[in-house]
């Protein structure tokens, strides 16, 4: 998925840790000195990465999508990715 400014999210798959299923979320946009990136781990909602210019208005955003999202993309790595018609 691509936000308009460019930002793009992908997912890992899932990673059993601990007898708890993880999924990392991986944000991340081209800026001048390289790139913006930004990782959080599911179901925690743990920050885990943090580089570059992402501002905390944008890092707020991309917790309410994680909030909105999270049943989503657990699906997608069941399903081995979404599916596009």
């Amino acid at each position: 998925m691509t936000f308009e400014d460019g930002t793009e999210v992908v997912y890992s798959n899932l990673v059993l840790d601990g007898g708890v299923e993880k999924v990392f979320v991986h944000f991340e946009r081209p800026g001048c000195d390289g790139f913006d990136s930004a990782r959080c781990e599911l179901p925690s909602y743990t920050w885990t990465d943090w580089e570059g210019r992402f501002t905390d208005e944008e890092k707020r955003s991309f917790e309410n999508f994680l909030s909105n999202n999270a049943h989503l993309l657990y699906h997608y790595v069941a399903n081995e990715g979404a599916k596009v018609p």
